[in-house]
């Protein structure tokens, strides 16, 4: 059975930092590119972040220098670093998993920035 399990969200004031993990199981961790994606109300998902099993990452423009993924193999786990926190980086936080052609999601977790 796979599973991405997300934690590490919160309330934050404007300007702080958050660390989120993603635990996977049932997929082939390794070998598989992870991405973290992020939906606020009204809007649509937009990814954030991906890193490849190499460690080759990407980022949205609006996170680019504030953001920071990296990802552990030996514990099957993926982080987002959420540094200099905005009001519009409000969202529900998720990471997603393409293992084999199946694309699977966790349930996510909420990162809330106070102003």
């Amino acid at each position: 059975q796979v599973q991405l399990v997300e934690s590490g969200g919160g309330l934050v004031q404007n300007g702080g930092s958050l660390r989120l993990s993603c635990a996977a199981s049932g997929i082939f961790f390794s070998i598989n590119a992870m991405n973290w994606y992020r939906q606020a109300p009204g809007k649509e998902r937009e990814l954030v972040a991906g890193i490849t099993s190499g460690g080759i990452t990407r980022y949205a423009d609006s996170v680019k220098g504030r953001f920071t993924i990296s990802r552990d193999n030996a514990k099957n786990t993926v982080y987002l670093q959420l540094n200099s926190l905005k009001p519009e980086d409000t969202a529900v936080y998720y990471c997603r998993s393409n293992d084999r052609g199946s694309v699977y999601w966790g349930q996510g977790t909420q990162v809330t920035v106070s102003s």
